[in-house]
């Protein structure tokens, strides 16, 4: 692999460190560790009903921080 080559990967590697838009969003829900704890539930178990605790966890959150207001979200 070329010096210009080498350069470039270890610059996608240090871009890959930066918030993305959608961590940028996540991170202003003020939810952030549920949302991440809820992310790896499923991860592990494949199936949402087996993250019901997770769910709820971020669910409270969401409600707590004001987000249903901010998103226009609705309980169904």
């Amino acid at each position: 692999m070329s010096n210009a080559a080498d350069q470039r990967k270890s610059e996608d590697v240090e871009d890959d460190d930066e918030p993305d838009e959608w961590d940028t969003r996540i991170f202003s829900t003020g939810c952030a560790e549920e949302n991440t704890k809820l992310n790896d539930c499923f991860f592990e178990k494949k199936d949402w009903r087996a993250c019901k605790e997770e769910m709820e966890s971020f669910k409270q959150c969401w409600k707590r921080q004001g987000n249903d207001e901010r998103t226009d979200a609705k309980d169904v």
